[in-house]
């Protein structure tokens, strides 16, 4: 074997490894990959069943069920973008900050139904927090846009019931002259 032939292979050896180590690192990393919906992205194309997505959104007022399975507190509520509304399983201990009318995230899965099975329920910190996504979220739904002022208040989605949340509330409104 000449010279260039043995550096060729090595070239292509390295390469091989190289791309076989990227291969690796991108599978290994989508495994972890959480992504984030809204009610309305789950009505519209709810994510594979087995597949762990960020819900964001409001909790529906008046929508908030506790039960004890056991030992297990078991709470069921739904959780709305001001489009769609989905309705979140969770079993354990809730959030001390977690209220009605307010932004919560929850880590789980969509079931076949469009129910959602949270293994995790994350409630915002202050009455002025809103997590980055359900702000997005408030923006492309129309709920908000960010050249009239701040998001809306907790306060405003309070008076939001089980029955306005299956209500398409999209329609824009017209903003003054």
């Amino acid at each position: 074997m000449t010279r260039k032939t043995r550096r060729l292979w090595l070239v292509i050896a390295c390469v091989a490894c190289l791309g076989t180590a990227a291969a690796l690192i991108l599978r290994a990393f989508s495994s972890d990959i959480v992504f984030f919906v809204t009610p309305s992205q789950v009505e519209a194309s709810p994510p594979p069943a087995d597949r762990t997505v960020k819900l964001g959104g409001m909790v529906v007022a008046g929508s908030v069920k506790r039960e004890k399975h056991g030992e297990t507190p078991v709470a069921t509520f739904a959780v709305t973008d001001g489009q769609a509304a989905v309705t979140v399983h969770y079993e354990g201990i809730l959030p001390d900050l977690f209220r009605e009318g307010q932004s919560v995230v929850a880590i789980g899965t969509v079931q076949p139904d469009h129910d959602f099975v949270a293994s995790e329920v994350l409630a915002k910190h202050d009455e002025t927090y809103m997590p980055k996504e359900v702000a997005e979220a408030l923006k492309k739904s129309g709920k908000w846009d960010p050249r009239f002022g701040p998001p809306p208040s907790a306060a405003s989605w309070n008076t939001m019931t089980v029955q306005d949340a299956g209500k398409n509330l999209s329609a824009p409104t017209a903003a003054p002259n």
